[in-house]
């Protein structure tokens, strides 16, 4: 069966202040929503429906407060492979994604070939990640941590504007 609905060529200004609501609160009803964009709760449920439908809202999470589940040290990890063949890359990439501890991991350029996100529960718990995924790895040349004194801003939300 087909979507009654078409796949939005352009992004309207109705669009974007929708995805730009959601971002503060992906549980706010349509109701909510209708009264923050201008349109009927109707309008906005077909128009998240289309949204969703065409890939411009990935996922819709629950942020955790890190302290309050037990893993408190946030760190940020630059990591540097000795070989980034596809296969190593690759490879690494799995382990990252499998990794509980890791929250982003981003393949980047510059100095680092990957920065990483993670939580831990203690610097013992981070040794331990760090003696599972970069001692026990040989092609991980080297990594250089930093420790999260403060998160100042956390969040996924990007800027959203019609097109």
């Amino acid at each position: 069966m087909g979507r009654f609905w078409a796949i939005p060529t352009r992004m309207d200004n109705f669009d974007a202040r929708i995805l730009n609501a959601l971002q503060s609160n992906a549980r706010v009803t349509a109701e909510a929503l209708s009264e923050q964009v201008g349109l009927s709760p109707d309008a906005c449920r077909k128009r998240l429906a289309r949204l969703r439908a065409s890939d411009y809202i990935e996922a819709e999470i629950a942020i955790l407060n890190p302290a309050r589940a037990g893993r408190g040290l946030i760190l940020i990890v630059e990591v540097t492979l000795q070989n980034e063949r596809k296969a190593h890359l690759d490879r690494f990439k799995a382990a990252m994604q499998a990794a509980p501890e890791v929250m982003q991991c981003y393949y980047v350029t510059g100095n680092a070939d990957f920065i990483l996100i993670l939580s831990a529960k203690d610097m013992s718990d981070f040794e331990s990640f760090t003696r599972r995924y970069f001692f026990a790895e040989d092609n991980v040349l080297r990594f250089r941590t930093s420790a999260v004194m403060d998160r100042v801003k956390t969040g996924f939300a990007i800027p959203v504007a019609p097109e």
